[in-house]
Order: C-alpha cells, then sequence, then structure tokens
C-alpha cells in the first residue's frame, strides 16, 4: 500500500462538476493499494498518517499531527500510484490491485483511518473521473509504502 500524504491548506474533490469532498486545514492522501496488502498494512498506514507531525506547533516547528490540529482528512483511491516505468514509456500497472480486491480494502483504510482520527474523513469515488484540487502547505509532500515499514 503505498499513500501521497499531502499538507492542505484547502483541498476538495469534484466528480462530474459537482463537489464530492471538500476540506480546509489538514491532509489529502493519494491511497495506492496492491494485491498483496492486508489488514496490517491498513493498521499501520492509517495509524501512520493520522500521527505524522507535520503540522507546525506554537513555535513554527512541525512537531503535531492532523489530530492535534483538528484537522480534516480527504483519501483518494489512485492505483496509478503503482505504475512500473522501467519498460518503454507506457506504464504498466500489473500491481496495482483489481477492483475486487481493492475497493474493500479502500473502504476498510476509510474506516480506520476514520477511528484513528476520531471522526469521519471525506473521499473520493473509487474508479471515477475525479479532478483533485489543493493548496499544498508548505509544500509538505510525504510518500509512505507498507513493502518499507521496517
Amino acid at each position: 500500500m503505498i499513500a501521497v500524504t499531502q499538507r492542505v491548506s484547502e483541498a476538495s474533490v469534484t466528480i462530474e462538476g459537482k463537489i464530492k469532498s471538500q476540506i480546509a486545514k489538514g491532509l489529502l492522501v493519494l491511497l495506492g493499494i496492491e494485491e498483496t496488502d492486508s489488514l496490517e498494512d491498513i493498521e499501520w498506514l492509517a495509524g501512520k498518517i493520522v500521527n505524522l507531525r507535520i503540522f507546525n506547533d506554537a513555535d513554527g516547528v512541525m512537531n503535531v499531527s492532523v489530530k492535534d490540529v483538528g484537522g480534516d482528512i480527504i483519501v483518494v483511491s489512485q492505483f496509478t500510484l503503482h505504475a512500473s516505468t522501467k519498460k518503454g514509456n507506457r506504464p504498466s500497472y500489473i500491481k496495482a490491485a483489481k477492483p475486487e480486491i481493492a475497493v474493500p480494502l479502500y473502504k476498510k483504510f476509510i474506516d480506520v483511518i476514520s477511528t484513528h482520527l476520531g471522526k469521519p474523513v471525506q473521499t473520493g469515488e473509487f474508479g471515477a473521473d475525479m479532478k483533485v484540487r489543493l493548496l499544498n502547505d508548505g509544500p509538505v509532500t510525504i510518500l509512505m509504502d507498507t513493502k518499507n515499514k521496517v
């Protein structure tokens, strides 16, 4: 499971011209799911994201989490995070989980990260053509892969 986590001043997801999700201060998480991902990966990643100390404290030092600042989270499924570009110029997405595996894991991730955050998180729509807007604050962008958690 791969997550690109961005600290944002604002973010939104629009589908077919209608805003589905919108937040102010918080995190935009782009989530890529692999066939081999498990509940252990979900727990580790959700806990890590919610507790990342990437927001400024009173002294202007990145020392507090999204939970500490009362921020919100949008989670957007993005299979292209598993693109392999080793051969040629057309990426291969062979490592990305098929929908029958990815959708239940995506939904479980949403539930677990909401529990860790202590409130509901916003989402995109799995498989939809989404327009994602964000104002990256910092910019702060963190890449995490559950295959590299040790």
